[in-house]
């Protein structure tokens, strides 16, 4: 009989759904809501947290990928044996303690976030569930080796989380409609659908949206306000050179938060120009 997953009680999922509310947060310029998330996760997933030391379970399994099979069996037979380590008790206070904080300061809304990977999470679970047979333990172990030796997702699967993220992507911009720019809920919907299609569009997409970022900035500088002043010279120069050393980087939260800042910067400067 299939084991019931508790998302409440996935460490890996509560954790993901945290940064998610506090990047949103970030994008709506939600300062209170940002600094209510990140204090829930500092306090709760430090260094000396059970919590933490979970966490770092569920990471080894599902961050690690283009790994060969022997060692994706090997890193399983080890993460199990630290997971086992952990105070059963302990952490299962932790976590009651971290959700009782989430309904109390944020919301149980926190609980029903998209996280892209969900589904690997809940596998992951599943393997380190005692309740668990140990045949259908070994068949969702393969199922994790699989998933890490593979650099790309297979079709199926990307067809099944496509519907996922179509859903998710429709209800947060009914949600935030008027809290973001057109260019940030591009932005977003393709950061949101890049587990899909292994980043394709979202590079695409990104790599013409840097382009218009630092033309208008560029742009920008030869304006009367802008160029006398050099500290804004040397700041807007500093922009465009981070955007330029996008294109060596993977594409990550970090990157995002910062073409979304940059969308915002020159959103105003627009408004600016045709006030």
């Amino acid at each position: 009989m299939k084991t019931r997953h508790n998302k409440k009680r996935n460490t890996a999922f509560v954790y993901e759904a945290l940064i998610r509310e506090a990047t949103v947060a970030i994008m709506k310029g939600d300062t209170e809501r940002r600094d209510k998330t990140i204090s829930v996760i500092k306090k709760h997933f430090n260094s000396d947290s059970l919590l933490s030391e979970d966490l770092e379970c569920y990471r080894s399994l599902y961050s690690n990928q283009g790994i060969e099979q022997e060692m994706g069996e090997r890193l399983i037979k080890e993460v199990r044996l630290a997971k086992r380590l952990i105070d059963t008790q302990g952490l299962f206070n932790q976590q009651t303690e971290l959700i009782n904080d989430i309904n109390k300061e944020l919301s149980s809304d926190i609980f029903n976030n998209f996280v892209p990977n969900y589904k690997s999470l809940a596998t992951i679970d599943q393997i380190f569930s005692l309740k668990t047979t140990p045949k259908t333990r070994v068949m969702l172990e393969q199922n994790i080796i699989q998933q890490m030796s593979k650099s790309t997702p297979n079709a199926e699967q990307a067809q099944i989380d496509a519907l996922t993220y179509k859903s998710f992507v429709k209800k947060f911009n009914e949600k935030y409609d008027d809290a973001l720019l057109s260019e940030q809920k591009e932005l977003l919907n393709h950061y949101i659908s890049s587990f899909a299609d292994n980043a394709l569009e979202l590079k695409i997409f990104l790599n013409k949206e840097i382009k218009r970022l630092k033309t208008k900035l560029t742009e920008a500088c030869k304006n009367s306000e802008i160029k006398d002043d050099n500290d804004m010279v040397q700041k807007t120069e500093q922009i465009i050179s981070r955007l330029d050393s996008f294109s060596r980087q993977t594409i990550n939260e970090n990157v995002l938060m910062t073409v979304l800042a940059t969308q915002a910067l020159v959103g105003e400067i627009d408004n600016g120009d045709n006030d």
